[in-house]
C-alpha cells in the first residue's frame, strides 16, 4: 500500500501565479523557451541555458549552478514562498471541456524501489543524472511527476468538496494553448488525514508521465538515507527527503492521445514497393489527400507520397491476449518499421521522429510534403487500462507509446527536502 503525505509547499503568491507557471522541461527546447520565459517564469530555473547570450550548454556547470542562483532570487524576491503548515493541494486542468482533478502530494521513495509505484517505460541513466544533479543542486523537486492511482469514489468525494467549498488559489488560462489550471489548499486536518489513510489503502500509483524524473527523485532519496546511515545518524523513514512531488489523479478522469510516427526514407523502397509489402499484413485502402485519422484499435493511417492510407492489421498478427502484442505500437513497429524499414531500434535509430498527437495529423502530413519525411503513420492511442494492465504485469511499453494533455504546469508548488 502506498505512502503519500502533506507537505509545506513553496510556491508563487496568487497574483504571480500565471506569471510563474510554465511548460515542463522537456516540452520546450532552449530557444523556445527563451522565447516565452517571462520576467519571472519558472523556465529561467528548469532551463537556466536560457539566461545567457549565447544560450549554453543546458549541462553543464554554468547551466547548473545558474539554477540554484535563479531559485533562490525568485524565493528572496517573494515570487516564491513557502507555506507555513503541511498542506495537500487539489489541482484542476480543463482541456476542450474536459476537467481533471489531481492531488497533489508528497510520494515516498521507497514505494517505487519496492514496485509500489509502477512503471510502462525504461528510463536512460544519463537522462536520470541529469535530473538527480537538478534534484540534489536544489535540495527541491521543482517540477512535479504525473501519476495515476485507481479511481477511488471516496476520494472522488474528498477532492470535490474542496472543490465545491471554497474559491480556488489560483484560476488561469495558459497563453497559447488555452487550457484552464486551478488550483486549491487543502488545510482541514480531518481532510488531510483522511485522504492519507485512504492512500494507505490503496495499492499502486502507475507513472504516466515523468519517468525519469520519478527515477531521480527516488534516487536522491534513496542516496540521502544512504548517506545518513553512514554517519551513524538516526534514520526514521519520515525525513522530509524520502518524500517527492507528485500530482496523482484517478485513472477514469485522464486521456491518452495519439504518439505518431515520421520515418526519413523508405528503405530502398519505391511507394508502390512499400504498399506492396504492407499488403502482406495489413488491408491496405486508399483514402486520397484528405487527412484520414484512425478509428479503431489495429487500425492505421499512413501519409506517403501525397496520399493518405488506412491499414487494418490482419487478424493473425497481433495478439490481443499479450499485454505488449496487443498495442498498436508492437504491430507497427514488428511489421512495418522492422520487418519493411529497416528500423531496429526506435531509441537510436535517426531515421525515426516522434510526433505527438497534440500537433494534430496536419503536422505529419506538412513533414512529408516538405521532403524532410517520405512516410508518417498514425496510431490510434492507447487506452489508461492498457497502461495499468502493462505496469501490473511488469512490462515495458516500446518507446513513445503514451503522450498525456494536457501537461502539468510547472511552478505552482514546490517540494524542499529540507525538513
Amino acid at each position: 500500500m502506498v505512502k503519500i503525505k502533506p507537505f509545506k509547499g513553496i510556491r508563487p503568491p496568487a497574483q504571480w501565479a500565471k506569471e510563474v507557471a510554465s511548460r515542463p522541461y522537456d516540452v520546450l527546447n532552449s530557444v523556445e523557451a527563451k522565447a516565452e520565459a517571462g520576467e519571472k517564469s519558472l523556465l529561467h530555473i528548469i532551463k537556466p541555458e536560457i539566461d545567457f547570450d549565447p544560450i549554453i550548454d543546458e549541462h553543464s556547470t554554468e547551466a547548473y549552478d545558474r539554477a540554484v542562483e535563479n531559485f533562490a532570487r525568485w524565493k528572496n524576491n517573494g515570487w516564491l514562498v513557502a507555506d507555513e503548515q503541511e498542506h495537500y493541494y487539489v489541482y484542476a486542468q480543463t482541456m476542450e471541456g474536459r476537467t481533471q482533478y489531481g492531488l497533489v502530494a508528497a510520494c515516498h521513495f521507497q514505494d517505487y524501489m519496492d514496485g509500489r509505484i509502477k512503471k510502462h517505460e525504461l528510463t536512460r541513466p544519463d537522462k536520470e543524472e541529469d535530473r538527480m544533479k537538478h534534484v540534489r543542486n536544489q535540495n527541491a523537486n521543482i517540477e512535479p511527476v504525473f501519476f495515476a492511482y485507481p479511481a477511488d469514489n471516496e476520494l472522488d468525494t474528498l477532492i470535490q468538496s474542496v472543490v465545491t467549498s471554497k474559491a480556488p488559489e489560483y484560476d488561469f488560462v495558459a497563453e497559447g494553448d488555452g487550457f484552464g489550471h486551478r488550483f486549491w489548499v487543502i488545510d482541514d486536518p480531518k481532510v488531510i488525514e483522511r485522504i492519507t489513510a485512504r492512500f494507505a489503502e490503496i495499492p499502486a500509483l502507475y507513472v504516466a508521465d515523468g519517468h525519469h524524473r520519478t527515477a531521480a527523485a527516488a534516487r536522491v532519496g534513496q542516496e540521502k538515507k544512504e548517506t545518513l546511515l553512514k554517519q551513524g545518524a538516526t534514520y526514521t523513514g519520515q525525513e522530509e527527503f524520502n518524500y517527492f512531488l507528485a500530482v496523482i489523479f484517478p485513472d477514469n478522469q485522464l486521456k491518452i492521445i495519439d504518439y505518431n510516427r515520421v520515418v526519413k526514407d523508405l528503405n530502398g523502397l519505391t511507394p508502390t514497393a512499400l504498399l506492396e509489402a504492407l499488403g502482406h499484413d495489413f488491408e491496405v485502402t486508399a483514402k486520397g489527400s484528405d487527412i484520414y485519422k484512425p478509428s479503431a484499435l489495429h487500425d492505421f493511417s499512413m501519409y506517403l507520397d501525397g496520399q493518405w492510407y488506412e491499414l487494418r492489421a490482419k487478424p493473425g498478427t497481433y495478439d490481443d491476449h499479450d499485454p505488449i502484442g496487443v498495442l498498436d505500437v508492437t504491430i507497427l513497429s514488428n511489421l512495418v518499421l522492422d520487418k519493411i524499414l529497416g528500423i531496429h531500434d526506435l531509441r537510436t535509430d535517426k531515421r525515426i521522429d516522434f510526433v505527438g498527437g497534440i500537433r494534430g495529423l496536419g503536422e505529419l502530413q506538412q513533414r512529408v510534403d516538405s521532403g524532410e519525411m517520405a512516410v508518417a503513420f498514425a496510431l490510434y492511442p492507447v487506452s489508461m487500462k492498457q497502461l495499468i494492465d502493462i505496469a501490473d504485469t511488469g512490462n515495458i511499453m516500446p518507446p513513445k507509446t503514451t503522450w498525456f494533455e494536457p501537461k502539468l504546469r510547472s511552478g505552482l508548488v514546490i517540494h524542499s527536502l529540507d525538513d
